[in-house]
């Protein structure tokens, strides 16, 4: 580059928003070798935030690059300019989407995120305020239903399926900046994958509790994922709690068109069957209220 105000350092200024990061990776493939990027780090034209992983300085980033990086600002890099196919999930969607005061958090706040790939190895190396707890979305969906990124030579109808069961997974939320939107799962797929953390992570009294107030979600995207859920487990357990707090919704769903599998699933151990699902639950859940 010729001069500091020469086209590399324009087109960064055009294509990387203030404070958002990107990866030594990231930097190569636009043509920023290690030296030149030394370079804007000595001129102040990138921070270097940890080992291999920079980000457009802004005047309020000296005091948050010794307190740590935000982990909205994280997501929405890896969602918007590293275009990584993840999206936030399960008690963390349910969480930014009002339905917190249902969940009581225990240990350290912790944010899920769901992806075909684990994050890059360096999200673990930042000064988080919250932990980034990682979910393959294999294990629910089919990992064509993940935000619509490099998504290749699909067959026209694979990519029909794919867009109506993403229209009822995901949606863009306003981060803690209003010009960031977060790619996450609507309610109605966020519970399910809660539900597939329990009893590892989620206790059946938590989830007793949030679904309880899931008085709204949409009968039309429920019966979608439902239909596209891989987990036995989670579609028996989900109906389990439907039916035992009677919401209006869970008559408009079709359950024969659900696969529920065959056999019995220990969830609880030392629990009761439930004959009609077929899963073991708290011997008295009501008890533990």
């Amino acid at each position: 580059m010729g001069t500091p105000r020469g086209r590399k350092l324009n087109w960064l200024q055009t294509n990387l928003p203030e404070g958002l990061l990107v990866d030594a990776h990231w930097l190569d493939q636009k043509g920023f070798s290690r030296g030149l990027r030394r370079k804007y780090v000595a001129h102040g034209w990138l921070d270097r935030v940890a080992r291999s992983v920079y980000r457009r300085p802004t005047f309020t980033w000296s005091q948050e690059a010794q307190a740590g990086v935000n982990w909205e600002t994280v997501l929405v890099s890896l969602q918007r300019i590293l275009e990584c196919p993840v999206a936030v999930g399960g008690r963390t969607a349910l969480e930014l989407q009002g339905f917190g005061h249902y969940l009581s958090a225990t240990g350290p706040h912790e944010v899920h995120v769901y992806g075909r790939q684990p994050l890059p190895a360096w999200v673990a190396k930042l000064k988080l305020d919250s932990r980034v707890v990682f979910h393959r979305s294999g294990r629910l969906f089919d990992e064509s239903v993940d935000p619509p990124w490099n998504r290749g030579t699909e067959s026209i109808n694979k990519a029909q399926v794919s867009d109506a069961l993403r229209k009822a997974s995901l949606s863009e939320q306003s981060a803690a900046r209003k010009d960031w939107q977060l790619i996450m799962s609507l309610p109605e797929r966020a519970v399910l994958e809660l539900l597939d953390e329990v009893p590892r992570r989620e206790t059946f009294h938590q989830v007793d509790m949030l679904v309880d107030g899931l008085r709204n979600l949409s009968p039309r995207r429920l019966q979608t994922l439902l239909v596209g859920c891989r987990s036995v487990k989670v579609k028996r357990l989900f109906f389990w709690f439907a039916e035992r707090h009677k919401h209006s919704w869970v008559k408009e769903l079709d359950r024969k068109a659900v696969d529920l599998g065959k056999g019995k699933r220990m969830i609880v151990r030392g629990g009761k069957l439930d004959t009609k699902f077929n899963i073991t639950v708290p011997e008295n859940l009501d008890a533990s209220l």
